[in-house]
């Protein structure tokens, strides 16, 4: 698989889902392969690096290559041709609509993130 997309609708504001979101503190919340997240800036802008550990141990470094608030937010995998792009749709009474789609330049997809991802993430805001 080169590509991989998902969609969720979540009932919080767009600027809530946004932040949330793209905040590392937040990602291992919800993002059960990641143990832990912190970037190189904060508030992040195009550039800022994201660093992860996985389950294993292993960090892996991705970079900030699109960002739009409340629209658009891309990493690029610094060492492959792996990209992920969230993006954020308002769909008004306080309700968000987010694609998570991922991709490879070349290559396969290994560990491709599924839909039970972007449910814990729902169910953890809309606690």
């Amino acid at each position: 698989m080169k590509e991989n997309r998902l969609t969720i609708q979540i009932n919080k504001p767009i600027g809530e889902v946004f932040e949330f979101s793209t905040n590392p503190q937040n990602t291992s919340k919800w993002f059960s392969s990641i143990a832990e997240e912190e970037t190189s800036d904060w508030p992040i802008k195009l550039g800022t690096i994201y660093r992860n550990r996985g389950e294993t141990g292993d960090w892996n470094e991705c970079v900030v290559s699109d960002l739009k608030e409340n629209e658009v937010f891309e990493l690029s995998s610094k060492k492959t041709p792996y990209h992920v792009r969230y993006t954020y749709k308002d769909l008004g009474g306080g309700k968000t609509e987010l694609e998570y789609y991922e991709w490879m330049d070349e290559g396969e997809l290994d560990g491709v993130v599924g839909q039970e991802t972007l449910d814990k993430l729902k169910e953890i805001m809309e606690l």
